[in-house]
Parts: C-alpha cells; structure tokens; sequence
C-alpha cells in the first residue's frame, strides 16, 4: 500500500443541481416555496440587456416575488463591486440573492452573499490567511444560474475578487458560500457568441485538466476531471462552431465537473491567467486557453505519465504527453483563439508585473512541478515573443 491510501482524507461534493433543458422554469416556484420575498439578481451589464434577462426576471415576478437587480460588476471583478452589491442588498430589505450569468457574475454575487452579515473588511476572509475561520453568520438564500459553460462557479465554495488598486487577486472561501440550489439549464447557452463559447469552454477544460493533474490525492475528483475533460473534449469545437442543445449541455455539464474537481487544486496556469486579467484586463477564460500549452509543456518532465491518461481517456491516435499538447494547440486554433500574448496587448513592458503577480497567485501552490518567479517571467516570454 503506498503511503497516499495509509493516510485520512475529507470529501465534499455536496452541492444540490437541478440540471435540464428547461429547469428555469422552475427557479421562481422554488424562491416562493423557501418563503422568500426579495430577491437580489446579480449579474454582468452586458447580459441583463439581453431577452433571456428580461425573460427570467419574469418568471420570477410571475410567482409575485419582488426583485432588485444589481448588475455594477467589472469584468474582472474587484472588491468595490462586492461593497456596493452588499450595500444594494441592504438597502432594498433583501432576503435572498440569485447569481445569474458566468464567472464575475457568480463570483461577486458570492461575495456579497459573504458580505451582508459579516462586518470584517472582505479581504479579512481571505482563504490563503486563514479568513474562513471568520466566516461564522448566516448565508442570504444564496441560489445560482449559469449562462455560460466555464468557470463553474455555480458549485462553487469560493470567490475570486481582486484589490482595487493592487490588483491582486484574493480567494474567499468557505463551503458555507455553496449554493443552496443550482439550476444549470443548457438552453440559457444557446445564444452565447462563438467566441465567448470557446472561450469559456477552455476555462472549464483548464479547470479538469489542473484538476487531475494537481499534486493533491483525491481519486474522486481525479475521475470527475477525467470525464469531464472527455466530454468537453468531444463537444466544445461543435458547441461554438454549429451549436445544438446536446453539445451545449454536455459543455454545460463539463463546466460543473471542472469546479466540482478543482477543489483538488489547480495550477500554474491559472497563476498564469490571473494575473493577465488584472493587469491587462483579458478574459480569464481566454488568458487560460492562450497559456495552456505553455504550462502543460512546463509540466511535461513531471506530469507527463498523467498527461498520457488524458490523451488515452480523450482518445487521441498520438496518445501521448506530446500529443496531448499538441491536440491543445490545435483546438486553440480551430477555435480561433490567439496563440500569443502579443496578438492581446501584452508586450516586454508587462512581463516582470505579470511574473510578480504570478509568484503570489495561490494555484501553483498545487502544481505538480514547482514554479519559481523567473519560470513564469519565461513562460510569459515565450508566449509573447
């Protein structure tokens, strides 16, 4: 027996979803049935000027719920948008909040739900110091609808929300910040543009790959990324290419089990991407389908054997770590998305604030291969050379 199986572990996969083409229909009577009243909808200023907004506002107010929409979120979100969310909340005697959109929309909505009841600054809670040991008031009825097929943060016990001025990004946490409900309905995707789509799409890969490849020991969560990976892997080209509602739910259900697994860990690339969206503002979904090749090359002399399992599950004729990268440089390109940081604005002047940046990020702390500062000075290099 290795030393990993003589060892004592906790597991959680305790989230409630409610997974369908159509489900939304039931996330009004669902309010009504908890006994709630005012409703907090939190989400982007791009999505709630779109017809599937209105249209969810309305089921909700069919049920004679009352509902307040907060959607002042950035892009990358930062903590002043939580302050004032939290404000909103309180302002409008609210009793619940429903996170409705994708990964800023999620996030921020979470963070408010954190923030309501708990008076410490927000980055107090800060997971890398500790913070969720201050996370000990009620939850606002906390529920979350997906519109996008990438972060996963619908599942989610944790928040990402960047400092203002540093730009430094915190990870809140704690699993009291789960959803009571999660309604995933594939059929609020079908809109989504191409490009959003793929690049949404290689978050959530992003998010199966770290997964199984992080140095943690959780064999549940290694099969859940697994699977993932293999369903993202078959569906995404045709999702943001001739999009239907098969491959629209198999992305949509990929998404979850890509945040359901990374409680495992991530890893360098996500150190990699975040710092690109705080300092140059670039989708994280993009920063992370632009880097990954990178790391998984820098991972190679490490985690290859287990990049060999991946080529093998997705069932690649080059079922190698090799082939594996290169299927990776190839999706990039049938999906259209750059293959250097140069094509997006980033040039030789950012690269010693990316690699600080990067250094402090938290997700390398579980990658298989140790990361210095000046290996991510180089992998950003070479990504924009």
């Amino acid at each position: 027996m290795s030393n990993q199986w003589n060892q004592r572990y906790n597991y959680n996969f305790p989230t409630s979803i409610r997974f369908g083409n159509g489900v939304i229909d039931e996330l009004g009577p669902h309010l009504k049935e908890q006994g709630l009243k005012n409703v907090l909808v939190v989400s982007d200023p791009g999505l709630t000027q779109l017809p599937v907004f209105d249209h969810v506002i309305g089921l909700m107010k069919a049920q004679g719920l009352l509902v307040v929409v907060f959607s002042e979120i950035a892009k990358n979100p930062v903590k002043s948008n939580v302050l004032r969310g939290s404000d909103v909340f309180h302002q409008n005697g609210c009793d619940s909040i429903v996170g409705f959109g994708g990964g800023a929309s999620m996030d921020v909505a979470r963070a408010i739900a954190l923030k309501v009841h708990h008076p410490l600054d927000l980055f107090a809670y800060d997971d890398a110091l500790g913070g969720d040991r201050f996370v000990t008031e009620a939850i606002p009825y906390f529920v979350t609808v997906p519109t996008t097929s990438g972060t996963g943060s619908e599942v989610g016990r944790s928040t990402v929300i960047a400092d203002d001025v540093t730009h430094e990004k915190k990870i809140l946490f704690s699993p009291r910040l789960m959803a009571k409900k999660v309604f995933a309905d594939p059929s609020l995707t079908m809109g989504l543009p191409a490009f959003v789509t793929a690049t949404t799409g290689m978050d959530a890969l992003t998010h199966c790959v770290e997964a199984y490849l992080s140095k943690g020991f959780s064999p549940l969560c290694d099969g859940v990324a697994l699977e993932g990976i293999r369903l993202i892997a078959e569906s995404l080209e045709k999702a943001t290419l001739s999009p239907d509602l098969e491959s629209r739910a198999k992305m949509m259900m990929g998404a979850l089990m890509g945040a359901t697994a990374f409680q495992k860990g991530l890893g360098i690339v996500h150190s990699l991407a975040h710092p690109l969206s705080t300092l140059v503002d670039m989708h994280h979904g993009l920063a992370n389908a632009v880097m990954i090749p990178y790391g998984m090359e820098f991972n190679l002399p490490v985690s290859g054997s287990r990049m060999v399992t991946i080529a093998k599950t997705i069932g690649l004729k080059d079922a190698t770590a090799e082939g594996f990268i290169a299927w990776l440089k190839a999706l990039n390109q049938k999906l259209k998305i750059p293959t250097k940081l140069s094509d997006l604005g980033v040039n030789a002047g950012h690269l010693e604030k990316l690699a600080d940046l990067a250094i402090k990020d938290p997700c390398h702390g579980s990658n298989e291969r140790t990361v210095a500062r000046a290996d991510f000075f180089e992998l950003y290099q070479k990504a924009t050379s």
